[in-house]
């Protein structure tokens, strides 16, 4: 997978990420109020596919997600490609194990222009997105999050809810492709190992980026 299109698409996904704890309220988007609000920690497997303008296929990934809010998170894919995507607070670290590098930077940096700031829960979707509940046959309640900037690098988030809560998350980037992501094997508010968010460069692996931050 091309690096730029999986920190992209991370950056996104860990921005807005969900429980699948049956939340209250009848409407999507009060779902994701009140997730963004009450959720400490959250930890699912997910299956990633990427489809183009055309909806073809270009790839499909999996693998393990894991968040503590506020500003840690890890995405750990096993196929096609294993690589890691660790942010500790302070930096984001990407190790992609086959071409033994890791690309480090400011994790305030990475997250400009992206919708950072409902992870840390200090702002609400409606004040900087158009929330837009949508009608659906598919059994889901489905809820739609537009940038109100012109210049946002994503058109739109969807997320889809059923009576266990969230089931998929759809991405619609600004080169019409879109990365579908479906998550299984959830669980939220608990223990996290304090290691969890603690990334250590593998001994031999070149490093790219600054490590004085």
């Amino acid at each position: 997978m091309n690096s730029k299109k999986i920190v992209q698409s991370v950056l996104l996904a860990l921005s807005l990420f969900l429980s699948q704890t049956v939340l209250a309220g009848d409407l999507a988007s009060e779902k994701l109020t009140i997730f963004l609000q009450s959720v400490v920690t959250f930890k699912a497997q997910f299956e990633q596919v990427t489809l183009g303008p055309k909806g073809e296929v270009i790839e499909i990934a999996n693998g393990e997600f894991t968040l503590e809010r506020p500003g840690k998170f890890r995405w750990d894919y096993r196929n096609p490609y294993p690589q890691e995507i660790v942010a500790d607070g302070l930096r984001i670290w990407f190790y992609d194990v086959d071409l033994e590098q890791v690309t480090v930077m400011a994790q305030q940096e990475a997250l400009i222009d992206t919708p950072a700031a409902l992870l840390s829960g200090e702002t609400l979707p409606d004040e900087k997105y158009q929330v837009i509940d949508l009608t659906s046959n598919d059994g889901y309640q489905w809820v739609e999050l537009v940038p109100k900037g012109a210049d946002s690098n994503f058109q739109s988030v969807r997320f889809a809810f059923d009576n266990r809560g969230l089931q998929q998350m759809i991405m619609r980037d600004s080169f019409d492709q879109y990365t579908r992501l479906t998550f299984s094997g959830t669980s939220e508010n608990t223990q996290l190992d304090e290691k969890t968010f603690v990334f250590i460069v593998p001994e031999g692996i070149d490093v790219v980026g600054d490590l004085q931050l």
